[in-house]
């Protein structure tokens, strides 16, 4: 049996919301292709292209598991998709990969949302420490700064390496935050590297580690993985188990602790993409020092980051400002406030504004809807499912429906009788009536859905079978 060098393990927990209004809780930065064609899930994959990895290991949790999927198959990747019932940080999350993987597994631990420009660097640095991490270090990378930076961590180096990649050493100490004055401080010390939030070492020695400085979250990520069930795609880690479970980073939990923690120096243009402000700086760039993305026309504007999602953004004027623009909210700020993004989004959810979770065009594990226009007692949304997918069996209580079809072939079902609709037919789904939806097709089925009633929520939806093993009403995920 062929034996892979690596497991790369992907955390993809995160909701991203420094990131508002393109990246939400519904559908985070990681799901997002934000720096090119791919995905930042499926290009931090990509990046260890030729470095022999194992199939990857993917946490995720629940409300994400569909994104997974659909992402991984689009790559032609076999995946395990472990699901966290509730998040519970990193060092728990890590667990339960490190529960699953036999003893001598080299983990590469990887948040799913960074950008890393030199691919050969990181390749190189990885290869490096793989033999640290076979000989029981737990291995760190640490960035090394290219200028004091606030955002992130620190790390301390402690004594040199006698073996090990050039500039290995033992960490010395974690560092939060730090303030400007602090940073300049760290960096003008040399021994400081940021904290990147990547690991490389066996599943056996981060489980003896998590046992011996926090035995109760080993104890309860040992018992959500023995006690796991698989399900489609993915493996859902047992919900009382893992509820049990204390929250902490990998850092407090166990690296802070440990006598075994190194750390490896990376040199590869690497950003955990925070903030807009983080993502200008790995964007190209006009002659202005613009980063521009979208249907966007600019005068007189200078060191600014523009997105447009939907309409065209017109800009004049503007010196080191953010805007972006998605189909349902526009966000405006200075470069140097969008960390205060995130106060935004506070505010949204304290107004229960549906804006602060979800954006307009929704996933579904059967395609989207867009929700184009709505008003009282009506709703008009575009439909797109999937060549071979089908929405749920499935009645509404406050609602009726009439479906056009405007593009692909739809196999309609409704109170028992089955019928096919081509392009510029209808039909209308009575209140109450039992239905389903399935393109029979080769190519997408698009169509308008006008939904009328007196209660037009996603719950409003009773299951009474489904593909897709979600819950029997709809809510936060319809259809």
């Amino acid at each position: 049996m062929k034996t892979h060098s690596f497991v790369p393990v992907l955390l993809s927990g995160g909701a991203g919301t420094r990131l508002w209004p393109l990246s939400r809780a519904g559908h985070p930065k990681q799901f997002l292709a934000l720096d090119g064609a791919d995905t930042m899930l499926q290009a931090t994959l990509r990046r260890l292209d030729g470095l022999d990895p194992a199939a990857p290991v993917v946490i995720a949790g629940e409300d994400h598991r569909f994104f997974v999927a659909q992402q991984m198959q689009d790559m032609g990747l076999t995946a395990t998709i472990i699901l966290e019932p509730v998040g519970r940080n990193t060092a728990p999350a890590i667990g339960l990969a490190a529960c699953h993987l036999p003893d001598d597994a080299v983990m590469l631990v990887l948040p799913a949302d960074h950008v890393i420009r030199d691919t050969a660097a990181l390749q190189a640095a990885v290869n490096a420490a793989l033999p640290l991490a076979r000989a029981g270090h737990l291995v760190t990378f640490g960035i090394v700064p290219d200028r004091p930076h606030t955002g992130y961590g620190y790390i301390a180096k402690g004594a040199a390496l006698d073996t090990g990649p050039a500039g290995a050493a033992r960490v010395a100490a974690f560092r939060e935050k730090p303030d400007a004055d602090t940073a300049a401080t760290y960096v003008a010390d040399g021994s400081y590297l940021w904290n990147s939030g990547m690991f490389l070492f066996t599943a056996a020695r981060y489980r003896e580690e998590l046992a011996a400085h926090a035995p109760e979250m080993a104890s309860a990520c040992a018992a959500a993985m023995d006690r796991a069930v698989a399900d489609l795609d993915f493996l859902r880690a047992d919900a009382d188990a893992f509820a049990a479970c204390p929250s902490d980073s990998i850092d407090y939990a166990v690296m802070e602790k440990t006598g075994a923690a190194v750390v490896v120096p990376l040199d590869a243009g690497w950003s955990d993409v925070g903030s807009w402000d983080a993502l200008w700086d790995v964007s190209a760039k006009d002659a202005q020092g613009n980063a521009v993305t979208g249907d966007v026309l600019l005068q007189d504007t200078r060191g600014s980051y523009l997105r447009s999602e939907d309409r065209m953004i017109a800009a004049l004027g503007l010196d080191d400002m953010v805007v972006v623009d998605t189909k349902d909210a526009v966000m405006v700020a200075p470069r140097d406030r969008v960390e205060d993004v995130k106060h935004l989004v506070e505010a949204l959810r304290k107004q229960a504004r549906p804006e602060a979770e979800t954006q307009r065009e929704v996933y579904r594990p059967w395609g989207k809807y867009d929700s184009i226009d709505r008003g009282e007692r009506y709703q008009v949304k575009r439909i797109t499912v999937s060549p071979g997918a089908k929405l749920s069996v499935q009645k509404h209580h406050h609602r009726s429906e009439h479906w056009i079809v405007v593009r692909g072939t739809a196999e309609v079902t409704c109170d028992g009788e089955t019928f096919m609709l081509s392009e510029n037919q209808s039909t209308y789904i009575p209140l109450g009536a039992i239905h389903a939806l399935r393109n029979p097709g080769k190519v997408p089925l698009e169509m308008i859905e006008v939904q009328s009633g007196t209660y037009l929520g996603e719950d409003d939806i009773v299951r009474l079978e489904d593909l897709y093993g979600r819950a029997p009403d709809g809510k936060g995920n319809g259809g």
